[in-house]
């Protein structure tokens, strides 16, 4: 049996309410794992709790630093672990806790998002992994960095519509608005790729999916020391019916066959406007985005998924 863990848990304030979420904690005390709880109320509380946990990991005093919501909480806690530990290869061990509306990262990941009872005690009782990290301009992002119309539909997406239909808001909201389709003009380049043109959207993916499953780096693995770029160029009358077409057809899992895509380890992105990107639904905004991998920069607490 799996010695008990004492996880240091940073769970996101709209969670904090739940009666489900409180059970699963009182379920896995009882079970002999030590939780101490942190509630992030404001912007900022996730960084400054994670913080607060390293130390009680460099005290001895804790073993696990779990994200207890969705990517963008993920985001902050990992983000603010590596800024403080050199490589991330030395101090705290991180879990990831899905209580989001989208949980692309857990997905992926193969995390019971829908069992809250047993994601948790995955986080208690788990395997310990090495796992790579991202960073756009020294910022860090854990799953997947985006741009393009899909960023700012995904940022403009009805809160409510995704609390009553979760990760498939994001598609509806796509499909609804493919006659909006705007440009972006990039030049992309990498030690072995070069692309530049127009294009509506763009991924380098450390996991596969964003956006509520929306499969845009279907190779990506988050262990092998490099990050996969997806390029879609603007299509053609026949390419958006197509899209549309396959959008509808295959759903979330539909990439157009006109797609760009290459693996890199350092990506620099150029344009003569600023560009919007999601880091893991955390926005950024640049006219000249370095993108690199950080290989094994993170000791992450693993599901059985296919990565």
């Amino acid at each position: 049996m799996t010695a008990p863990r004492r996880l240091h848990l940073i769970l996101h304030g709209k969670a904090a309410i739940r009666e489900d979420v409180r059970a699963a904690i009182g379920a896995l005390r009882e079970q002999g794992h030590a939780v101490d709880v942190s509630v992030t109320f404001e912007a900022g509380d996730a960084a400054r709790f994670t913080h607060q946990g390293m130390e009680r990991v460099r005290a001895g005093e804790t073993d696990v630093i779990v994200a207890a919501g969705g990517d963008g909480t993920l985001n902050e806690v990992v983000a603010a672990g590596l800024s403080t530990q050199e490589g991330g290869k030395e101090g705290a061990t991180f879990a990831l806790w899905p209580l989001g509306t989208a949980n692309d990262f857990a997905q992926g990941l193969g995390l019971p998002a829908a069992d809250l009872r047993a994601g948790l005690r995955l986080c208690a009782e788990g395997k310990v992994r090495t796992i790579d990290a991202g960073s756009v301009n020294g910022r860090y992002f854990i799953n997947l960095a985006s741009g393009g119309t899909a960023t700012r539909i995904t940022a403009e997406t009805d809160p409510a519509a995704k609390r009553l239909l979760g990760g498939a808001a994001y598609l509806i909201a796509g499909v609804s608005r493919i006659g909006d389709l705007t440009l972006s003009h990039a030049c992309f380049s990498s030690e072995s790729f070069c692309w530049e043109g127009e294009f509506v959207a763009m991924a380098a993916g450390n996991g596969r999916q964003a956006g509520g499953g929306i499969v845009l780096c279907p190779h990506a693995r988050i262990d092998d020391g490099e990050l996969d770029l997806t390029i879609v160029p603007l299509p053609d009358a026949d390419g958006i019916r197509n899209l549309v077409g396959g959008l509808l057809r295959d759903g979330r899992n539909h990439l157009p066959e006109f797609t760009e895509t290459v693996r890199f380890r350092e990506l620099l992105v150029e344009s003569a406007a600023p560009l919007s990107v999601n880091l893991d639904g955390e926005p950024m905004s640049a006219d000249r985005l370095e993108i690199k991998v950080h290989p094994g920069a993170v000791r992450f607490v693993t599901g059985d998924g296919p990565r």
